[in-house]
């Protein structure tokens, strides 16, 4: 297996697009989370002319929702939520500055064309590991929306925080490219 790519926050552009399709990665700095009702907040308020309460340039958003941290712990256990309940306002978000994603599971097409459009790395980070991802968070910070609850705007500080590039900036998508060489089997022959 080949060595991870290390990446330090912000996330360029430039940093963005050296990135392939099933590239491992381990990010260090700041990430910040995000899930639907915070998107949907956000989407709100630019439509109504607002200013955003994060500067989103150079950022990488991470779609979770954190359980309650233990005693002593920055944030319980801090797995991906479905990517796909973002869609609906990737693009808005992606036209102010984000350059990369983290979640699971499969994009519409709209958002893949967004994310090539502005040079955007998807990442997948693995579902059931919420847990053992949380040991690269160091710090969790609400930056906004704080009546969301585990939804609200925040920033985590991670150190080695595990991801794979499931689609580049260049649309190439890894959960397709990985199942490739399985689909000349035929289940009902084996």
């Amino acid at each position: 297996m080949a060595e991870s790519i290390r990446i330090t926050t912000p996330f360029t552009e430039e940093d963005s697009r050296k990135l392939k399709a099933g590239d491992s990665v381990l990010i260090t700095g700041t990430i910040i989370s995000a899930r639907d009702a915070a998107h949907k907040a956000m989407t709100e308020a630019l439509a109504r002319g607002e200013k955003l309460p994060v500067d989103w340039n150079n950022q990488i958003v991470y779609y979770l929702g954190p359980t309650p941290a233990k005693p002593g712990d920055p944030i319980g256990s801090c797995g991906p939520t479905t990517s796909g309940r973002m869609d609906a306002y990737t693009p808005t978000m992606l036209a102010q500055g984000i350059k990369g994603m983290v979640g699971k599971g499969s994009r519409a097409p709209e958002v893949v064309e967004a994310m090539k459009k502005y040079g955007v790395t998807y990442f997948a980070a693995v579902g059931g590991a919420a847990a053992l991802i949380a040991k690269s968070v160091k710090s969790y910070k609400v930056l906004a929306y704080p009546e969301l609850g585990p939804e609200a705007v925040a920033a985590l500080e991670v150190v080695d925080f595990p991801a794979i590039v499931v689609i580049d900036s260049e649309g190439n998508n890894f959960y397709e490219i990985g199942q490739k060489p399985y689909k000349h089997f035929d289940i009902n022959k084996i």
